[in-house]
């Protein structure tokens, strides 16, 4: 069991032991104080989930838990694999509420809007902070859904001027299925809103270590609904990506997903759209959403610690030393990190700024649905707390 002890209003506790009740009695041991308002979890998929679901309902039957399953955890030690992690939040600095939305499929505006008035107004009769002015929200969605894109737009426009950030939901790359946490058990094909008020200064942050190429391919058959790409440029889509990245397309493969990703240019900015799976048809399936007649731009990485640590740096020049950041950090990163051996040096540079959170199966940045970025939240300090 590693712990972060109880610094400006947060404690952070993970547990290796893939047993759920002791993993779930470490975090009760080290969560548990007077003050524990709320708990937001990060686990493995190798958990039996209806076990950990039971264990964390008894543990903490009056506090607000909410998390998902992973593609990997972050903990106070860096990146890890078969853990899980918990942020436990102070109510004396935080104000933290969810909501669940357990219909991805007919989720609409006219219900995000009452589900985010409702956590705004539950925030506010706490008092902590201007609800507005000193809030975001945190979003983590079934990674296998397909829906990110309709369900993050719905909430960002009800969302308002409210920041938000988070991340797809995971299941230790078998890409079979992935689970979010709310109201005491685990569920598929939903999402958990979390609103947090909080006093502390706090960011927003979203970066990419990828840059453009010249290369384009146009999209001229999509299944746009189960983002299946059949042809880029009049051709098979294997085959064309295979040519692009000087591959056989027998080669094809996650590692090449990563480190040779794609993107569609939005207003000058390039969202990465990560490739999940080559199908016995020759067709590509993509984690964000593709369609016919867009136009992916090559992209090619530059160098990974180099950025985060610029990333990390600027962070910490602008809302102070941190005293946590939540980070959804996607699992190609990772895998791209394992390729090229620098897990231990990103793993350093996570632990000085105090980062926790998973690898995740997209990322989520202001209601826009993203690859291959690493996403969070960078919380700073204020005096020490009284007793």
């Amino acid at each position: 069991m590693t712990t972060s002890p109880v610094d400006q209003g947060t404690v952070v506790v993970a547990s290796r032991s893939l047993d759920a009740e002791a993993a779930v009695q470490a975090l009760a041991q080290g969560l548990n104080h007077a003050h524990l308002g709320g708990i937001i979890f990060f686990c493995s998929a190798e958990y039996d989930l209806d076990r950990l679901a039971a264990a964390l309902l008894s543990a903490f039957p009056t506090v607000t838990v909410s998390g998902c399953t992973t593609a990997g955890e972050i903990t106070p030690e860096g990146y890890d694999r078969g853990s899980i992690v918990a942020i436990g939040f102070d109510r004396r600095v935080f104000a933290i509420e969810s909501a669940l939305v357990d219909d991805l499929d007919r989720f609409a505006l006219s219900d995000a809007q009452p589900l985010v008035d409702d956590l705004i107004e539950r925030c506010r009769r706490q008092a902590l902070a201007p609800v507005n002015e000193h809030s975001f929200a945190l979003t983590l969605l079934d990674g296998l859904s397909s829906r990110e894109e309709q369900v993050l737009a719905t909430l960002d426009a009800a969302l308002g001027r409210i920041p938000s950030f988070g991340g797809s939901a995971g299941d230790d790359n078998h890409l079979a299925r992935t689970h979010v946490y709310a109201h005491g058990r685990f569920h598929s094909r939903a999402a958990v809103v979390v609103m947090i008020n909080t006093r502390l200064p706090f960011e927003v942050f979203s970066t990419h270590h990828l840059t453009p190429l010249r290369h384009k391919l146009v999209v001229t058959e999509a299944d746009r609904e189960r983002r299946r790409v059949v042809e880029l440029n009049g051709l098979p889509a294997a085959s064309v990506y295979a040519d692009l990245v000087g591959v056989a397309p027998d080669a094809l493969d996650p590692v090449v997903f990563a480190r040779h990703p794609l993107a569609v240019q939005l207003g000058g900015q390039h969202y990465v759209r990560s490739i999940q799976r080559v199908n016995d048809d020759g067709s590509l399936n993509f984690y964000c959403a593709v369609e016919t007649g867009i136009v992916l731009t090559a992209m090619q990485p530059a160098p990974l610690l180099d950025d985060l640590n610029r990333m990390l740096e600027g962070v910490t020049a602008r809302v102070g030393e941190p005293s946590l950041m939540i980070g959804c950090d996607c699992f190609l990163r990772r895998m791209e990190l394992e390729a090229v051996r620098h897990l231990d040096q990103a793993s350093a540079l996570l632990r000085r700024s105090r980062v926790v959170g998973f690898n995740t199966y997209g990322e989520q940045h202001h209601g826009m649905h993203v690859n291959q970025t690493f996403t969070g939240v960078a919380l700073g300090t204020l005096p020490a707390l009284g007793e």
